[in-house]
């Protein structure tokens, strides 16, 4: 079974190492080659080639190895006629798509006898768009997932061949989630392959309500203190690495990295208003929110590294009773 994988940033290159090992292993998988995103200019102006890109070409080295040829990319800006016939040119019966970032029409899925699957990091109808990871740690889910689907027309609407569930703990971030869901993806992926025809012989239409996220924009990142101390802690988790969660004292700007909601909290520091740094304990930083206290633990001015909360004080001597926000 020849297939195109489609795929950009760094979640989906476990599927494209699994896809790689399959063909060297021999077990019914040639990687046609790779669509991705084109380079983009990201440091100083030089254009530097998407994870997934780079992950081919670091493979290439052990495929040059055990005597198979390197991974054909292809890196269209759009997906119009010429780039369908580069795609034809590989001869892939199936596309295996994971974050590529694009809409693939009914002219590009009709190069692929076998269609189209699509990998989802959630339990399908839950969470469709761009941000299901996120979204997941921002509302508090138990558990989380990963869904196979086959492309339809509608964004994640496909019906599901393949799933698995994870379940959370309550402290990931996006970071760490997005890793262990990338992991858990790529064993499934190989699972399904294994056995593909008969597999999707028997996808399912998802099952109840959809719910979708949307992408997330830099300035999501700012902590409404007001909210309660879950809110804020979840959105925390949510938002690392990237946009991050920050605050404001005055001008400045302070990146909120890591915390913990504090349990232990005295009557007397409940009618603080919200955004209060409250002073500290043997946990971080205790900062009054609408609900319950924030201790943090790592954090951050714009403009300076990283650091513990006990650095930080060591260098803020009269951040008790500031106002954040």
């Amino acid at each position: 079974m020849r297939i195109l994988f489609a795929g950009t940033p760094a979640i989906a290159v476990p599927c494209l190492r699994s896809l790689s090992d399959m063909e060297l292993e021999k077990k019914g998988v040639t990687l046609a080659g790779v669509l991705t995103n084109a380079d983009r200019a990201r440091r100083r102006g030089q254009a530097e080639p998407s994870d997934v890109s780079a992950a081919a070409c670091a493979f290439d080295a052990v495929r040059e190895e055990k005597g198979f040829p390197p991974i054909a990319q292809l890196k269209p800006e759009k997906l119009d006629a010429k780039a369908r016939e580069d795609a034809a040119a590989l001869a892939p019966e199936l596309l295996v798509s994971f974050a590529y970032g694009r809409i693939f029409g009914p002219r590009f899925l009709a190069l692929f006898p076998l269609g189209g699957i699509n990998i989802h990091p959630s339990l399908l109808p839950k969470y469709r768009g761009a941000s299901p990871i996120p979204a997941v740690i921002l509302n508090g889910e138990k558990e989380t997932g990963v869904c196979i689907q086959k492309l339809a027309a509608e964004m994640d609407s496909g019906d599901i061949i393949a799933s698995l569930k994870i379940e959370l703990s309550g402290r990931e971030t996006t970071a760490l989630l997005t890793e262990t869901v990338s992991e858990k993806a790529a064993l499934l992926l190989c699972e399904l392959l294994s056995d593909f025809g008969p597999r999707a012989a028997r996808a399912k239409p998802q099952e109840g309500e959809a719910v979708y996220c949307r992408e997330i924009k830099k300035e999501a990142g700012l902590i409404d203190w007001g909210k309660s101390a879950a809110e804020i802690d979840a959105q925390i988790r949510a938002f690392t690495p990237w946009p991050l969660s920050f605050t404001r004292r005055g001008k400045d700007t302070l990146i909120v990295l890591e915390a913990v909601i504090e349990a232990r909290q005295a009557e007397a520091k409940t009618n603080a208003a919200p955004g209060t740094v409250l002073g500290t304990d043997s946990r971080g930083i205790l900062v009054q929110t609408g609900n319950g206290i924030l201790a943090v633990t790592r954090l951050q001015w714009q403009t300076k590294k990283a650091l513990d909360w006990k650095a930080f004080c060591n260098g803020e001597r009269d951040f008790a009773g500031v106002r954040l926000g």
